[in-house]
Order: structure tokens, then sequence, then C-alpha cells
């Protein structure tokens, strides 16, 4: 069986790992720490890849709860995650759902070659808090974390200020998914992304995301809004999306892979019954 992971380096201090799933987690490295955003799905001994990266003492930070981000936790000591999305941790974080959710990426032969490799569950595990503005001084470089909620309710960002790399993970991509019982309404959804906006205003020269490719396009958010405006004006696309028991609609016409047709980046698959936030107050 070919490892899960492997490395894409970016430049010295930067380290993106990719997985079989197609999953980034990134590995920044301080002169005298290592900070691990994401773990993937609790698979494949990511301790164990990461090692081999550094020998420098590991935190992590995760970005969200989900299946595809957090699980691999169990596997380090000193890890992060907004208190938001604990419940979300708790509701996926059984071997069961994990081994679903291989199957749905790499197909039921490589999860099954996978599955002894796979985490115990634990979903008292003891995370430490991760706010809104907190910094990371790892040594000569900082990292700090930003609230994105919408695809989940604690969703994270990450800024490396000396790079200029903005991390926007999940909280805005080309395939941000907006339809479970996680997400916000389109409507709450659009003023996280302004508020983004001008949090990160000047700050970042490159952006990278947690699937399918590392960069998108520095104007990704300007073009989200443009995608939130036309869902709420009854203009999308609507191509017609399921994925593991969802039913949902892609908001721009995109390929396989979400690459939008007309080349912007930044896409919303979204439920039509979350498009306004009173619909999903009252």
């Amino acid at each position: 069986m070919e490892n899960y992971y492997h490395l894409e380096p970016v430049n010295e201090r930067v380290q993106a790992i990719k997985s079989l799933g197609g999953e980034f987690v990134y590995l920044i490295l301080g002169d005298n720490k290592a900070l691990l955003i994401d773990t993937c799905v609790g698979v494949g001994n990511l301790k164990d890849f990461v090692s081999k990266a550094t020998d420098l003492p590991i935190t992590v930070a995760l970005t969200h709860g989900h299946v595809d981000h957090a699980m691999g936790a169990p596997e380090f000591e000193e890890v992060y995650l907004n208190p938001l999305d604990i419940p979300v941790y708790q509701s996926m974080c059984s071997k069961e759902e994990r081994f679903g959710y291989l199957v749905a990426t790499v197909g039921l032969e490589r999860a099954e070659q996978l599955k002894e490799t796979l985490l115990e569950a634990e979903p008292d595990f003891p995370f430490l808090t991760l706010s809104d503005g907190q910094s990371f001084d790892l040594g000569g470089i900082t990292v700090s974390a930003h609230a994105f909620p919408g695809h989940t309710p604690g969703m994270i960002a990450f800024l490396i200020e000396e790079e200029g790399i903005l991390i926007l993970g999940d909280a805005c991509n080309n395939s941000t998914f907006l339809f479970d019982e996680n997400a916000t309404d389109v409507e709450t959804y659009r003023m996280s992304v302004q508020v983004a906006q001008a949090i990160f205003q000047d700050k970042f020269k490159r952006i990278f995301i947690s699937h399918h490719e590392m960069d998108v396009a520095t104007d990704i958010m300007a073009n989200m809004l443009e995608v939130c405006d036309d869902i709420m004006d009854g203009r999308a696309d609507d191509l017609p999306f399921n994925f593991m028991g969802h039913q949902a609609y892609i908001a721009k016409v995109c390929d396989d892979h979400f690459h939008r047709k007309d080349g912007k980046d930044g896409n919303l698959i979204y439920n039509k019954a979350k498009i306004f936030a009173k619909e999903t107050t009252s």
C-alpha cells in the first residue's frame, strides 16, 4: 500500500502535506517549534510522517472539527480546537464514520487497506482552546488564528504573517460546503466573508485551501461574495450535488474537480432551505 501522505514543500518554512483523499494539511517550521494545521482523517500514521519531516516539538491547531480535518488529533499531545466545533468533532470521530469517508474519497479497496491504521475514536479528547486572534510564536515566524464561521460554527483561518500566506482551508474555497446541520445560511456566511476581507486586507500574497489544489486566486473572497449574491438573487446555476447522504446544489457550473467554467475561484455547495437568515432562525 502506498503512503497515505506525501510532502509538497512550499519553502523552507512551510510544508504542505497532501493525503490520498486530496486533503491538505500544513506544517509551519519555526526556529523553536513547528505548527501542524489539521490532522486529516485519523488514518495512515500522520504523526510518524510528520516526525520524518521535522524534529521540532509539534503543536497542532485545527481549522475545524470535520471528519477530514480533525480526526488525527489523538496522535498528538498539544492540540488546539475552537470549542464551538467540539460537538462537530464528537459527532464524526467514530471509526465507522471515518471509514465511510475513506470509501467515498479513495474507494473501497484502498479504504480496506487503510482500515487497520484508523485511530480509535476519542470523543472526549482533551483539546486546548483555540481562540479568535490567538497567535503561535514558533521562533522567527508567527501564525495567527482568526474566526471565519460558516462552514462550521468554529471554523478558523490562519495567517502566516512573515510569509504573507493565508490558509483559508474550508472556510472559503472552490467547493465550500454550506449544506449540513453544522453550516450557516448563505446570508450569514456572506457577512463572515466580508469580515474576513476586512481583517486580512493587504496582509497576504497567497491563499491556500484544504482540498484538491493548494493555491487559489487571491480574489477568492471577492468572488465568493458574488456567488452569495447570485444565490440570494436566484441567479445561481444550481448543479445537483450528493455527498454521503446529503443532497445540495453547487452554485456555479464547474468540472468534477470543482474548477469553475468561468475560470474564477470560489464556489458554494448549499442547501436551498438555508439561504436567508430569517429562514433558519424562524
